[in-house]
């Protein structure tokens, strides 16, 4: 006959292990998202590929064509959009997902013991599946442009890592806000928009003048969006290794401090939602 022991901090150490032991409800979760996400729509999740189709011609457009932008090397603009698109639709879809998903779940998280970080972390999970699908894209176009990487492209998953890690810990920070302050449902779309424009999606990091690169740098996704670039195009655009650096460092504070805070406020949730 099993036993229940009920003992003050038991909760605490085997929170990890509960995190692993509900990890079929990050699947759940995340197949339900998608379903209920592209259900009854006429394109279906071909959505996930007109997106980012649609949006680098527009930003080709206004960018190349009207702004007069030039690209870097050889790379053709429309490629070197797409290249940062991808890890940034993933961050940005990533963050939005991430950040509702406790209000969303609000029956779940009020009636259900589980450890809760199992929701945002499954949202962050969904935009992955959505990021795969968008870097078959690329790869399409890579071929189309016959442009295809070289050697460097073996160090792509470390900077898909580092999206990755991007994604968890500003969703973990904004998730737990949510619950404990509404107005921040109206500042996360302020935040995406603004960010797409504070990071070098539609043009290269080597234009920020070398004052601001430092600064410029602190921007979590500029690191990555440099490093995906850098894999995918032979090297064409620069790898500046202090701005690896700082978004490495900025990634890794941004994911212990947000776990740190949700595990803080975790508790709360089911009162609060």
């Amino acid at each position: 006959m099993n036993k229940l022991i009920i003992e003050a901090g038991r909760g605490e150490k085997n929170y990890w292990r509960d995190v692993w032991r509900y990890r079929e409800l990050f699947y759940f979760l995340a197949w339900r998202d998608i379903l209920v996400r592209y259900k009854q729509t006429a394109v279906g999740i071909a959505w996930v590929l007109v997106r980012p189709f649609v949006t680098m011609m527009v930003l080709t457009i206004v960018f190349s064509r009207v702004a007069g932008l030039r690209s870097v090397g050889d790379v053709p603009y429309a490629l070197l959009i797409m290249g940062g698109m991808l890890p940034w639709m993933f961050f940005s879809t990533s963050l939005q997902e991430s950040s509702n998903s406790l209000i969303n779940n609000a029956n779940l998280v009020s009636k259900v013991y589980f450890p809760r970080l199992v929701v945002p972390a499954g949202s962050v999970i969904t935009s992955f599946i959505d990021f795969g699908v968008t870097l078959a894209l690329l790869v399409l176009m890579l071929v189309y442009f016959r442009f295809l990487p070289d050697w460097r492209v073996l160090a792509l998953p470390v900077f898909t890592l580092m999206a990755f890690g991007a994604a968890i810990g500003s969703g973990l920070w904004f998730c737990a806000l949510n619950v404990e302050y509404r107005d921040f449902r109206y500042i996360i779309p302020f935040v995406v928009q603004f960010g797409l424009y504070a990071s070098p999606v539609a043009f290269v990091s080597e234009r920020v003048p070398n004052k601001w690169r430092l600064l410029f740098s602190l921007n979590p996704i500029v690191g990555v969006i440099d490093g995906f670039r850098w894999c995918l195009f032979r090297g064409e655009t620069e790898f500046w290794w202090p701005s690896f650096l700082i978004s490495a460092g900025v990634i890794s504070l941004m994911c212990v401090s947000g776990v740190w805070y949700f595990r803080r406020v975790e508790r709360t949730f089911a009162d609060v939602i």
